[in-house]
């Protein structure tokens, strides 16, 4: 086994290290570059918004619930797979040739998002450069690109005595139907001048030179970053998989002294017990726990094949689980807390300015900043946090790639030039991310994000689950387990592995399927041809799975299906 990982005979070396590969420095570097991964921009701008939305307080129920019995067996049985094998997500399908369309299915997963990814981190570079002013830009209506119907900041009115009044009711309700009329400054510096957005999916217009240039920063960054692999991402991890913390801290701790963060945080938390009875609120719970901790994706399996052979991947999947869900726990603090203070500023109701996606992180989070004193500073901040959120996950996203071919060709010459394969994929990334910096980029970046990872997802996930708790086996797996770590998985992982978890996913399935909904961008309704890209772009990773299967069973030996099968 040693001088299949590349030691060289005679030479003295631990067995469970991989010289031709190459293993993480350290396991810290392993935990930290994981901890990005999972811990992402989804985390500041979806949980917090749907724990709102659904029922506060009592969401963090079903959320903890779907946590233990999905979220961290997937998690520990994704770092097992491909810490055993020592391979990327395809080379890892050796344990089942059959299903190595699942391989595939997650490299098209990971690079539909890694595309978009980087524009979002892109938008994130430009808000934060255009922070570096003693006024933010997007403070008044006094700028060219503003409209007539641009809605300055008001004070909150004066005359609200008591906030179940029936006087302050109305105002509260005129004041609101005011405001959704008119756009805010932030809104229109979002809408005008950053993405001068056009007005149909099919209508690109002109390139944003501004955001092309942000987005050829963040894949050379990306790039720079991981030309030597995990040698070098692993260092860089100590800080991107930190700092966000710190700044996150910072914010909250200013965020918790300013007037009414009490009331956001209130709104955030508030439990709504009855909403536990809703099958919605779970089916979120589902989603945002499978979602958020990166599973079939690919880049799990990635990151845990340069660990060690020996290595505790039990414990660091609890630790990392653990750790991305309290993000997304303190996240919401954060958030809520400011948009609270904004709320209170502009004397409207929470719910007024609590959004998700791109309107909670350039829209309505850039419209608080505006109020707080020395307002640029917050604001750099806050975008630089941005930025290190999304680069932690792309750099495991761009690595899957990378690995995933370099493991398939497996060549010496290969594997001496994987920063070339770093560089080709970067440069093929930033191409395809060019139409998204159009001024029909936004549509595009919402139709990638809603369907190219959506139930696509669960899917692969499912299965992959059953390829190898039922085609390779359950027994099997767990004497792989064992042998790896010295110890067999816990019997409530091999109870999660086999009924618990698949029977989650499923569910996770069917409700997506029953609550779909076509999307959105404000009042704009995608076309027709708008949808059938979006699910082709869903398929085209599912139906990996199939193809593959079938090309195998037509080169396998034999003269009858079941002799190939």
């Amino acid at each position: 086994i040693c001088l299949q990982n590349g030691a060289v005979p005679g030479e003295t070396v631990k067995c469970d290290e991989n010289v031709k590969r190459g293993n993480w420095g350290n396991q810290i570097e392993f935990v930290l570059t994981s901890v990005g991964y999972a811990v992402g921009l989804g985390n500041v701008w979806r949980f917090p918004y749907l724990c709102y939305r659904n029922g506060g307080g009592a969401f963090m129920f079903p959320y903890f619930i779907m946590l233990v019995f999905c979220g961290i067996p997937l998690f520990f049985l994704e770092l097992s797979f491909g810490q055993f094998a020592s391979q990327g997500c395809l080379g890892v399908w050796k344990v089942n040739p059959l299903f190595k369309g699942v391989g595939y299915g997650m490299m098209v997963v990971s690079t539909y998002i890694g595309i978009y990814y980087n524009v979002v981190i892109s938008i994130a570079f430009y808000y934060f450069f255009a922070s570096m002013t003693s006024l933010l830009p997007w403070t008044y209506c006094s700028n060219p690109w503003n409209s007539k119907d641009c809605l300055g900041v008001v004070p909150p009115p004066t005359n609200i005595t008591a906030p179940n009044s029936t006087q302050a009711t109305q105002n509260l309700t005129r004041l609101v139907n005011h405001t959704m009329k008119r756009m805010s400054p932030s809104e229109e510096y979002w809408k005008f001048y950053v993405l001068k957005v056009s007005n149909d999916l099919g209508d690109f217009g002109e390139v944003r030179l501004p955001l092309l240039g942000c987005l050829a920063l963040s894949w050379f960054v990306v790039f720079l970053c991981l030309f030597k692999g995990v040698k070098s991402s692993g260092k860089v991890v100590y800080f991107t998989a930190t700092f966000p913390y710190v700044v996150l801290t910072v914010l909250f701790i200013r965020g918790i002294t300013l007037d009414g963060a009490v009331t956001g945080i209130k709104y955030y938390l508030m439990p709504q017990w009855k909403m536990i009875l809703d099958a919605k609120v779970w089916g979120d719970a589902a989603s945002q726990i499978f979602y958020s901790l990166g599973c079939a994706w690919g880049g799990l399996i990635t990151m845990a094949s340069y660990n060690k052979f020996h290595n505790n991947c039990y414990r660091d999947s609890i630790i990392i689980s653990i750790t991305n869900c309290a993000t997304s726990v303190y996240a919401g603090f954060v958030i809520f807390s400011i948009l609270g203070f904004m709320a209170a500023h502009l004397g409207v109701d929470v719910s007024q300015v609590a959004d998700h996606g791109p309107g909670l992180a350039f829209v309505a989070y850039p419209e608080a900043l505006t109020l707080l004193p020395i307002s640029p500073l917050w604001s750099i901040l806050f975008f630089f946090m941005l930025i290190l959120l999304g680069l932690g996950t792309q750099f495991c996203l761009l690595e899957t790639l990378v690995t995933a071919i370099v493991d398939e060709i497996g060549s010496d010459w290969i594997i001496k030039r994987k920063a070339l394969i770093t560089l080709a994929i970067a440069v093929v990334g930033f191409l395809c991310g060019i139409p998204l910096t159009t001024q029909a980029g936004i549509y595009w970046l919402l139709l990638m994000d809603n369907y190219a990872a959506s139930f696509s997802l669960v899917i692969i996930s499912c299965i992959m689950c059953v390829a190898v708790m039922y085609m390779y086996g359950h027994h099997n797996y767990f004497k792989d387990v064992e042998m790896m770590l010295g110890f067999p998985p816990p019997i409530f992982f091999r109870v999660c592995w086999r009924f618990v978890s698949p029977a989650i996913i499923f569910f996770i399935l069917i409700f997506t399927v029953i609550q779909y909904k076509p999307i959105t961008y404000n009042d704009y309704v995608y076309p027709t041809w708008g949808l059938t890209l979006g699910f082709l772009m869903a398929l085209s990773s599912v139906i990996c799975i199939p193809i593959y299967a079938a090309y195998k069973l037509c080169r396998s030996e034999g003269d009858t299906f079941f002799e190939r099968l």
